[in-house]
């Protein structure tokens, strides 16, 4: 897992690389998000999983509200920078989180908070389940990244 966390989103850099600016904001046909939407998405959650991670250290079983990146003002903020601060944004903000949960040991990787949908889970769990969303997201943008070059090639 912490593997996973240290280098799983430079997966989106991969992904990215030759794209234009205008590659990454354009839209599907279905009017899902585009590229850079689900990376803006991927890179405004990460400063709430922190947060999220502190509370569970600090409190005793915290609860937490579904996120909802449309309601996120940072979300919003975020769609107003460019791709490179936006990956760059995702680096720093990986290595502060990956830096936090590899000084832990296990008894405080074993205290809990509990998701609205999933219940009570660990920050082990926790973790789990932002690198499983992390890559649903990423999955989304390959297959994006991919019908984005099919077009450019037609």
């Amino acid at each position: 897992m912490f593997s996973r966390l240290v280098h799983q989103q430079e997966t989106l850099e991969e992904l990215s690389a030759d794209l234009t600016e205008e590659q990454w904001r354009q839209r599907p046909d279905t009017g899902k998000w585009s590229v850079f939407e689900n990376s803006t998405h991927l890179a405004a959650y990460q400063p709430v999983f922190s947060l999220r991670i502190e509370r569970i250290l600090r409190e005793p079983n915290p609860a937490f509200e579904r996120y909802v990146a449309d309601q996120d003002p940072l979300f919003h903020s975020f769609l107003e920078r460019s791709p490179d601060d936006l990956l760059r944004t995702i680096r720093e903000d990986r290595s502060l989180i990956a830096k936090r949960l590899g000084g832990l040991d296990p008894i405080a990787l074993a205290r809990t908070g509990t998701h609205p949908l999933y219940g009570l889970l660990t920050l082990r769990e926790w973790t789990e389940f932002f690198l499983l969303h992390e890559a649903h997201h990423l999955h989304t943008i390959f297959k994006l990244t991919r019908d984005l070059r099919k077009r450019a090639d037609r």
